[in-house]
């Protein structure tokens, strides 16, 4: 039954790192909380878990999703090169702050923050990209890379929360900014699982099917549907006006965020 419910949130989180360039964390987090929640593992333990989780099956479902973007022409590369080295160092660093927090100050945080990053898209989906803009320069992107892993780590997700949002703001149309993100989940999930292992054996977290703050189960089930469906959301992506792409996208934020405020609150 378990590997049921983890076969099923991967192909929903496949679907919506394909179509949203989010890596999936913002449908996997909620659902691996209520999971593992289900099956009786410390509560205070449970989201650091989801978390850790959420970045290590991103690792997948980003590379199936940047293929696809990659292949319609989506991914703008030279941002992806600059991004990158400030994306792994942000992640790591991301990870153990996540560590140091409860669980109950990260679900508030995570709420507060998908809540405000979702008004923002949907008031952004109202308005046409300035494509006249120009993005910063390679240090000044190196710079917001470290930002948006820090950020991403401690929300288990792939970044396209705030890559999306970034390079909107610098005149980057929505699917290419969408394809981008996707690319820019890898770095991101890579050093941020890295570092919930890492982090979540220092603290001694000795759970069954775990590697620190990492289910190995929930690992396995989740990518090996993800690979395949994100292919179909990406698919999806191409074939909608940006406009609805980013009032869908905010949708989907602000329900993330309520959960986990509410959450916190309780």
């Amino acid at each position: 039954m378990e590997l049921i419910i983890f076969l099923a949130i991967g192909a929903l989180a496949g679907f919506a790192a394909g179509l949203f360039g989010v890596g999936g964390g913002l449908i996997i987090v909620p659902l691996l909380y209520v999971v593992f929640t289900q099956m009786g593992y410390d509560p205070e333990v449970v989201m650091h878990m989801a978390l850790g989780t959420s970045l290590a099956t991103i690792i997948v479902t980003s590379i199936s999703s940047l293929m696809a973007h990659h292949k319609n022409g989506a991914v703008i590369w030279s941002v992806f090169k600059n991004l990158s080295p400030g994306l792994v160092i942000g992640s790591f660093l991301g990870a153990g702050i996540a560590g140091l927090l409860s669980g109950t100050n990260l679900q508030l945080i995570i709420g507060v923050f998908v809540i405000w990053v979702a008004y923002q898209m949907f008031v952004g989906a109202k308005k046409l990209v300035d494509q006249r803009k120009v993005l910063p320069s390679p240090p000044k992107q190196l710079f917001a890379g470290t930002g948006i892993g820090v950020a991403s780590a401690i929300f288990g997700i792939g970044g396209g929360s705030l890559t999306v949002p970034y390079l909107n703001h610098y005149g980057v149309v929505m699917q290419k900014a969408v394809g981008t993100s996707a690319a820019c989940g890898l770095p991101i999930a890579v050093a941020g699982a890295l570092g919930f292992m890492f982090f979540g054996m220092k603290e001694q977290v000795n759970l069954s099917n775990t590697i620190g703050f990492v289910h190995i189960y929930a690992f396995l089930g989740i990518s090996l549907m993800s690979f395949f469906t994100a292919k179909l959301g990406a698919k999806a992506a191409h074939s909608l006006s940006p406009q609805m792409l980013k009032k869908c996208f905010a949708l989907l934020l602000f329900l993330v965020g309520c959960f986990f405020f509410f959450k916190g609150l309780r």
